[in-house]
């Protein structure tokens, strides 16, 4: 492939309820499912990119948005997918709770469970990565006895707290078993996708041999995010937790835009200022991503079939 060019397929995600992976291309998304039969499942999602109804919602530093939304939508969408299969299994007897909640909310319940789930995934988050550093680094301030040398600091050892505890929430749940195969199917999927860019053919055996850490990773933007945080706290004067969390929250876009153009010029540039950038969410790939079984490698090849396109639109001109 010539060096001004580069393959815009990505993956998303990995397991759900259901053994699986997520790959988006310029076309289309699909979901690629391992059935209990061991056969594989294509969805197509049939989702048409926001950008397409709206130019303004590709331009740089508002694609970053966009591309955020059209995520959760798309993995909101398969996770109903995911579900919707797993339920397939009637043998399993439902528990009273399970019983109660078809009775109580008849055919939306999945809606409401990921509906509460939501919810409550996005309030702990915002709880671990914003509340509780402001809350901690003021605590380290009373107990230090020197509060307004701490304050320049502030920022910085807020967003060190906000990696630590990612990193620390990542090491603790890929010791779950279904975590650690969803990590495997990670690594499908970038292997995958760097056989694809490299132009060889897709095959177990091609995809076996490439790396499973990608600079264009969903864990590479949220490092990113979280250091790009870490500058734009330097102009947040609130000290007070709830409302320097609030302004950290408005702040948000900001550091969702940017972080998305900075793994996007990682993605396709190889310099000595790109690899800087990129090392720490390669490094982090090291926890999310592990190496894939050939049943797993079967699965990311047959999703990432599904959405080339046949008129060459995936290769984007630098």
């Amino acid at each position: 492939m010539p060096k001004h060019q580069t393959k815009c397929i990505t993956s998303i995600g990995g397991q759900a309820l259901i053994e699986g992976i997520m790959m988006r291309g310029p076309q289309k998304t699909v979901v690629a499912s391992r059935l209990p039969n061991q056969g594989i499942d294509i969805d197509d999602m049939n989702i048409t990119p926001l950008k397409n109804k709206c130019k303004i919602l590709g331009w740089p530093f508002i694609r970053g948005i966009t591309g955020l939304i059209e995520s959760l939508m798309i993995g909101y969408k398969a996770l109903g997918i995911s579900a919707e299969k797993a339920g397939m299994d009637e043998s399993v007897e439902p528990s009273k709770f399970d019983q109660w909640c078809n009775r109580v909310f008849g055919d939306k319940i999945m809606a409401v469970i990921m509906a509460f789930s939501g919810v409550f995934g996005i309030c702990v988050a915002i709880g671990l990565f914003f509340f509780l550093p402001v809350l901690s680094f003021n605590g380290i301030k009373a107990l230090a006895g020197s509060p307004e040398g701490l304050e320049p600091w502030r920022s910085t050892i807020e967003g060190c707290m906000r990696i630590l505890i990612f990193m620390l929430y990542l090491l603790l749940i890929s010791v779950i078993p279904s975590v650690k195969r969803m990590f495997r199917y990670h690594g499908a999927e970038h292997k995958t996708i760097f056989c694809y860019e490299n132009e060889e053919e897709l095959t177990v055996e091609n995809v076996r041999k490439y790396k499973r850490f990608h600079p264009r990773c969903g864990t590479s933007f949220m490092v990113l995010m979280l250091v790009v945080g870490i500058v734009v706290g330097f102009f947040i004067p609130f000290q007070e937790p709830i409302l320097r969390t609030c302004c950290k929250l408005l702040c948000m876009p900001v550091c969702v835009s940017i972080g998305y153009e900075l793994i996007r010029i990682c993605g396709r540039h190889d310099n000595i200022v790109t690899r800087i950038i990129a090392a720490p969410g390669l490094w982090m790939q090291r926890i999310t991503t592990r190496e894939p079984d050939d049943t797993m490698i079967e699965v990311a090849i047959a999703a990432i079939q599904e959405v080339i396109p046949e008129n060459g639109e995936d290769l984007v001109r630098l």
